[in-house]
This record gives C-alpha cells, structure tokens and sequence, in this order.
C-alpha cells in the first residue's frame, strides 16, 4: 500500500497554476494564502501520474475518441460507488461540467424560456442560463438552524402560471440541481431528491444534475445519483459526472455526462456538436486511471479532509466564534457565514485580503443570499489551514469592534 503524505506542501508557483499563479491578477495582490477555486493542493495518485507518462511516451497526439475501456470505466465506477446501472451508450465524454451545463440548458431551451437555480448557488451557473438566452428562477435555499433546506412550496408555486405572469405559463424548462450542493455542502438524502424531482418531473422539465462533488463525502454520508431513483427520473435528467474534483484532474477536461433518454442525449450530442471541443487524450487516460486504480489514494485524502475540517470546527468555534460555519456533509468546500462580524461585503471582501491575506470566494458571487458568507477550500496541507485561521483570527483581533 503507498502511503501519501498530504502534510507535506508542495511550491505550486511558476507552474501556471490558476490557483497560485494568478493572484496578482484576480485579487491584485500576491502576498495572499489562494483558497478559493476548487482545486486541491495534493499531489494526484500515482497510478494517474504512470498512466499519463505512459501514453506521452508514445509520440501521437493526434484526433482522439475514448475507446471501450475509457466508456467501461465509468459504467463499473458507477456501479461500484453508487450500485448505479448505466449503460455505455448513455455516456457522452464532453471537456468539463461548466461546458456540458451549457450544452444542457441550449439542448433543452429556446430563448426567453426560464430555468431554476437553487441560491447560493455555484456561480459559473448564472450565466450557463443567461447566456442561452433564458431567465432565471430564483428557488432559494432555506437556512435553518445552520442547515440549508431546499424549499418545497416555494418551488411548486414558482410553476403556477399566475406566479410569473409576464412570461405565462409552462416556460420552465428544467432546473440545475446540484448534489452535493455547491457552495453550501449539502448532500440531498433521498426523500428530498424524490420530492424536489417530483415536483419539477410532473411540471413537465428536466432535471440537469450536477454530481461534479458526488465522491468526496465525509463520514456518514452516501450518494444517491438522481437518475437512480426510478426509471421516470431517469428519463428525465442528464446527470454530469467527473473525476476531476475526486481526483485533483481539473486541468485535464474530462466529465463524463450520462443522459439515459435517447431523444435528450441524440438532442445534447447535437447541440455541442461543433461548439464544444472533444476532450483530450489525456483527459481520456487519467480518467480511467483514476477510476479503476485511484481509490487507494482517494481513501486517505478522504481521511485527511475529514482532518481538516474536524480542525477547522474546532479552531473556529474556540478562538473566531463570530464566523459560524455551516458543517457540509460533501464537497472540500466550505460555507462560512461572517455576518456576525458586521461587514457588508464589500467590506468583509477587502477585510480578508487586506488585514487577514486570505483569498476567498465572496459569498454575494452565489448570489444575494450568500452576502456576508466565504466559501474556503479546505483541500490543502494542514499547515496551510492552520496559518489561514491563525491569519483571520490576528485580523479580527486587531479590528475595531
């Protein structure tokens, strides 16, 4: 068994690395600990790094398509995780979750017709809807007693026709679900994913489910894949999957979308069609690594994220009991509400780059529900963490309260 060490930091800079290398242009300072886009700071398994060696030795990288293995790879993945049966022909291989979201919501929707978001929601969402021409529908998550809920009623009413009377009646055509929930960290149990599903199915749309996170769970937590459900969920969804979150592969393009419904998939392969690029070669070949020999690796960093945020509770309710954190059940990603530091957010924006050199996401991104939130990626060596929540904690110390 190879032991990783996940304590051990590693000099991503000068490697063009988004996360490390472009601070000076996306927060206009470089002295700043980046914890913010999702990617982790840990070295990917080795069976991933001989894998791609292995193919860059052979000198062809020309036009490429995944071969039955690749395709067989995510069939056993799925069924092995998640007691998931799907068939090969269901997978469409697309270069990331963002571009398959776009391709999803134009393969569904004409211009002017809605599509609902779940705020705060990931933001990259915002425009997949806007820039297909379409509106968004706001059903907003519930904070209660530090859980997020979705809400129920809310959503049932937002497709009643008297409710939206300016654009009339059966013009939602689908919703983007995302599980687990990006940023908040809630994983749907199954009840709620029937109800929410329900709902939307017998409205006549589509449920896009974005499982991008569906593998990093922490202890106690299971994933159900939406199309699982029954076989009317299944004929009503595409479900975007991808081992790049799982196993650290971002920068490679591959996602695997699983759409059971031919006339959906023949419609979605037609859409992307001359818009959206093949994925890589290597994208091809990591993801059938990490799919078939990865878990080894993907059980310690588990372990040592489950680490990580028994840390980050424990130092942030004892020494920065102003920040409140929103425990998440998946996802490295975490939800963190500051309101109680009484910044708006524009302040608190500067007051996390400037007085605690922390770079974060800004709540307000996921929407006006997240003002006075950060979202943190915990994905990182512990020292790292631990110089971040030392670095918050001085800042708040020395403000004026």
């Amino acid at each position: 068994m190879v032991r990783y060490d996940f304590d051990q930091v590693c000099d991503r800079r000068n490697t063009d690395s988004l996360k490390w290398d472009m601070l000076q242009s996306i927060f206009g300072r470089e002295d700043l600990i980046p914890m913010w886009v999702a990617d982790m700071d840990f070295p990917v398994a080795q069976p991933i790094v001989d894998a791609l060696k292995k193919r860059a030795e052979h000198p062809f990288y020309g036009y490429t398509k995944p071969g039955p293995s690749v395709t067989d790879s995510v069939v056993k993945r799925m069924r092995r995780k998640f007691k998931w049966e799907i068939k090969p022909e269901w997978i469409v291989f697309t270069p990331g979750v963002v571009p398959a979201l776009h391709v999803a919501v134009r393969s569904l929707t004409h211009p002017g017709d809605e599509v609902i978001l779940q705020e705060p929601a990931y933001h990259p969402f915002f425009p997949v809807v806007t820039n297909s021409g379409c509106q968004i529908v706001n059903n907003g998550l519930k904070l209660i007693n530090g859980r997020y809920e979705m809400d129920y009623d809310d959503l049932e009413h937002k497709f009643l026709p008297k409710t939206r009377p300016l654009h009339g009646s059966g013009r939602i055509k689908a919703i983007i679900f995302c599980n687990p929930h990006n940023p908040v960290g809630r994983l749907w149990k199954r009840e709620e994913i029937i109800r929410m599903g329900e709902i939307v199915i017998n409205n006549g749309a589509v449920v896009i489910s974005d499982e991008i996170h569906c593998e990093i769970l922490f202890k106690g937590h299971q994933h159900t894949p939406f199309a699982s459900i029954s076989e009317e969920f299944e004929q009503n969804c595409i479900v975007c999957t991808s081992p790049s979150k799982t196993f650290n592969l971002s920068g490679l393009d591959v996602s695997a979308i699983i759409i059971p419904n031919k006339k959906l998939r023949d419609t979605f392969i037609s859409t992307q069609s001359g818009i959206v690029p093949a994925t890589n070669l290597f994208g091809y070949t990591a993801l059938e690594a990490a799919y078939r020999f990865g878990d080894e690796w993907l059980e310690q960093v588990l372990d040592y994220l489950q680490g990580n945020l028994n840390f980050l509770l424990e130092y942030i309710a004892r020494e920065i009991p102003d920040i409140k954190v929103i425990k998440p059940e998946g996802t490295y990603l975490i939800w963190m509400d500051c309101r109680e530091l009484g910044m708006d957010k524009i302040a608190l924006r500067n007051f996390m780059q400037e007085k605690a050199k922390i770079g974060l996401e800004d709540g307000f991104i996921f929407g006006e529900a997240g003002s006075g939130f950060v979202r943190m990626n915990i994905a990182c060596p512990r020292p790292i963490l631990e110089e971040a929540l030392r670095r918050i904690k001085a800042a708040i110390n020395e403000s004026p309260r």
